[in-house]
């Protein structure tokens, strides 16, 4: 039978089919180019990342003492940019998309994920990071991710909310991946932090862009192993006193991290708190004075992302670093989060569980001390951000590593029972909270 002769009824009906469906078709071609374009962005703002450190360290080298004016200085004016142009680009972004996967208001979802908020992140994470303040890109990422697949469900004008949460969940899983090359870890966050506490299902979709995010990244930049590869082994036996000791000190240490960071104004001086409140700028710009002067006191190790010195004790040359570098990473980390400019915790958090692995190693002499380096990153971090699997996951896939994979996964959950008991609430669950009710 000729086609011609098909009533006009079942051609409609073959055009509603998913494979016919012109209208479908549109859909998942722009959904893909969008996937592609999160991992251009999170390549591209990795570079960019890259050159303002290096450009940071060049400044020091001629004069370091210019740390006392450039931190100040940075902070403030990042603050003000931040408050002035891009309102709901400060911090480190995971928040933000875990309050927009909570919200069903399109207009309140769309002040947190705009394309403007996401350039004046990358932009300010940059400024941040050319002003010394101890920060990291990848959490930004999520959100500069989130934002671009957002865009997508603006642009098709999605009737569903649900859809919306869909595409938001894969560009912040999409932007773990490519930030990080670890597409396995961006499934496991999307699943254990993103969407915790919401009816949201990652699928087909998440995996889809997680994909296509990670084959541009690859494609990019090659496939690389983000801390190189460790060889290091943790037989069972007396060595494993490691995971117990790394599980309690990295849990306890996490803790009190996201205890600073959520209850910081109920326990600062009254005045300044007020100055805070009143007078952000200047705030901002006391942080950043303290930021020098901790990295005045760690000899310049305590500024950028700490992803050189976690590199280096991951391969075994902590040697070249101060014995307390985590204390000096932590402090900084914690004064940059609280004066309110862009950037993240990841970067620097890894940085400070593998100096803390450092201090374990030393005690610990009959467990190697490239494995215990590894479960000191873990366990902090997991004590952090109390998101075990996702740190086991992503210290895995950071290292290629599998044979530590009991060893790390067994740190990671008793990090995360520790931390619990310092801080009942979630780091990121709790500021979205207040993302919301602001």
């Amino acid at each position: 039978m000729r086609a011609d002769r098909f009533p006009s009824l079942d051609r409609r009906r073959l055009r509603r089919l998913p494979l016919l469906s012109p209208r479908q078709w549109r859909r998942r071609l722009l959904f893909w180019l969008s996937a592609v374009l999160v991992g251009v962005a999170a390549v591209g703002f990795a570079a960019l990342a890259n050159e303002a450190q290096r450009l940071f360290h060049l400044i020091m080298a001629v004069q370091p003492l210019l740390i006392f004016v450039i931190a100040p200085g940075g902070l403030a004016l990042s603050l003000l940019l931040t408050r002035w142009f891009f309102p709901g680009a400060q911090g480190s972004g995971i928040p933000q998309v875990i309050a927009a996967l909570h919200e069903t208001d399109p207009q309140r979802i769309g002040a947190l994920l705009t394309l403007r908020i996401g350039i004046g992140k990358v932009l300010l994470t940059l400024l941040g990071l050319l002003s010394g303040a101890s920060i990291g890109r990848e959490g930004p990422t999520v959100q500069v991710g989130a934002a671009i697949m957002h865009s997508l469900g603006r642009w098709q004008r999605l009737p569903r909310a649900e859809m919306v949460h869909i595409l938001v969940l894969s560009g912040g899983a999409a932007g773990v991946a490519a930030a990080f090359n670890t597409p396995l870890a961006g499934l496991v966050f999307a699943i254990e932090e993103l969407s915790h506490g919401t009816r949201i299902r990652t699928g087909s979709m998440t995996l889809t862009a997680v994909v296509l995010a990670g084959l541009m990244a690859i494609a990019l930049v090659g496939n690389y192993v983000y801390f190189g590869v460790s060889h290091a082994q943790l037989e069972i036996g007396p060595a494993w006193v490691a995971v117990l000791a790394c599980g309690v000190v990295g849990g306890v240490a996490g803790g009190l991290f996201s205890s600073a960071l959520l209850e910081a104004q109920r326990y600062l001086p009254r005045v300044v708190g007020q100055l805070a409140r009143r007078r952000p700028a200047v705030f901002a710009a006391l942080c950043g004075l303290l930021i020098a002067l901790i990295g005045w006191a760690s000899g310049g190790t305590s500024y950028g992302t700490g992803y050189e010195q976690a590199k280096l004790l991951v391969e075994g040359n902590g040697a070249q670093l101060p014995a307390d570098f985590a204390v000096w990473k932590l402090l900084a980390t914690v004064v940059s989060y609280l004066s309110g400019i862009p950037g993240g915790i990841f970067a620097p958090s890894l940085a400070v569980g593998a100096g803390i692995g450092q201090w374990m190693s030393a005690l610990l002499p009959g467990a190697p001390a490239g494995a215990v380096v590894l479960l000191g990153m873990v366990g902090y971090f997991a004590g952090a951000v109390q998101a075990p699997i996702t740190a086991a996951v992503i210290v895995l896939e950071m290292t290629s590593n599998p044979r530590l994979a009991m060893p790390l996964m067994g740190t990671a959950l008793l990090a995360f029972l520790v931390s619990r008991l310092i801080c009942r609430r979630p780091l990121y669950a709790s500021m979205a909270k207040r993302f919301i009710s602001h």
